[in-house]
């Protein structure tokens, strides 16, 4: 579990924020938000102020310790690493409780002040790009957030793709009290946020009828490539929100759809969109980086068609 209570020995009378600093090799500032989310705690009660004098005895602390499953990145520069995550697995802990995060690998093969640069959703998989210090980890996230990183993604997705195309349809975040028969998180309108997709369809496979799509997303929604290709009639095989009954929505996000179930009405048991390339200059070099994972073999996780109930609802 990456996050632990330990007990820590306090050897004389020291402010907080100076024993966080010199026990986990933090700056101020770390020590203080540290301190800030209750992650000191004398006689089992949490301490807010990083001024508090902590006395010479015994303290209990929480920290985030990483336990790797192994999984090494792929590159290592002396600035980032970048991972191949599978499907299934955070980039971050969303809670104290949770059991394992890509955070966990990144640390143990980065360091403490490694961290990730950017989001992927827990079901994509493929290229993850974590910094190894705040350095580089500040211009990273620079490059992200200004759009100067290209990024490609592969996608299985339902029926015939047949042609290069371009989706410039608005995306809205959709409030749950304002349509309470979908789950869906985003909507296309024309109040939303301009989006930008392009398409490329590589393959299409008729025995399971579906298709193989590159996809090259120009802006940076929520949920951008899944609701454009849901817009045009191609959802991603094995999306449990995008094109799929009300119910089985509710049932996954209520995480009581059970894998089999989510395998005849989505077609897979996992989303299957796929972060395949990362295209972008840094510190005076010119990176295009590719994912080893065979993602075109992901074709056998899908349900054949004569056995998918599929019951798609498009916009």
């Amino acid at each position: 579990m990456p996050f632990v209570k330990e007990k820590f020995s306090v050897p004389k009378t020291i402010k907080a924020f100076l024993y966080v600093m010199q026990t986990f090799g933090m700056t101020q500032g770390q020590a203080q938000r540290h301190i800030a989310k209750g992650r000191i705690l004398i006689n089992g009660e949490s301490i807010y102020d990083a001024s508090t004098t902590l006395e010479a005895g015994e303290i209990e602390m929480v920290y985030f310790k990483p336990l790797s499953r192994g999984l090494a990145p792929i590159l290592k520069t002396q600035d980032f690493m970048l991972f191949d995550k599978p499907s299934g697995i955070m980039v971050h802990p969303n809670r104290m409780l949770a059991p394992y995060s890509m955070l966990d690998e990144v640390r143990t093969y980065g360091g403490k002040d490694a961290n990730g640069t950017h989001r992927i959703d827990k079901e994509t998989s493929g290229l993850f790009l974590a910094s190894l210090n705040a350095k580089s980890e500040s211009g990273l996230k620079m490059l992200f957030q200004e759009r100067v990183i290209q990024k490609s993604y592969l996608a299985w997705v339902d029926g015939k793709f047949e042609s290069p195309l371009v989706v410039e349809e608005p995306i809205a975040t959709l409030p749950e009290h304002e349509n309470p028969n979908t789950k869906h998180k985003v909507h296309i309108a024309p109040h939303g946020k301009s989006a930008k997709t392009t398409f490329r369809p590589l393959e299409y496979n008729e025995a399971f009828d579906v298709s193989l799509v590159e996809c090259f997303p120009h802006t940076g929604r929520t949920h951008q490539i899944r609701i454009h290709l849901f817009h045009v009639k191609h959802p991603i095989i094995g999306d449990p929100i995008y094109g799929t009954q009300y119910a089985i929505s509710d049932s996954y996000l209520s995480e009581t759809l059970s894998l089999e179930d989510r395998a005849i009405h989505t077609g897979a048991k996992r989303l299957l969109l796929h972060a395949n390339s990362l295209k972008f200059s840094f510190k005076g070099c010119n990176y295009t980086l590719y994912s080893r994972m065979d993602f075109r073999s992901q074709i056998e996780a899908i349900t054949p068609k004569e056995k998918r109930h599929f019951n798609r609802l498009f916009s």
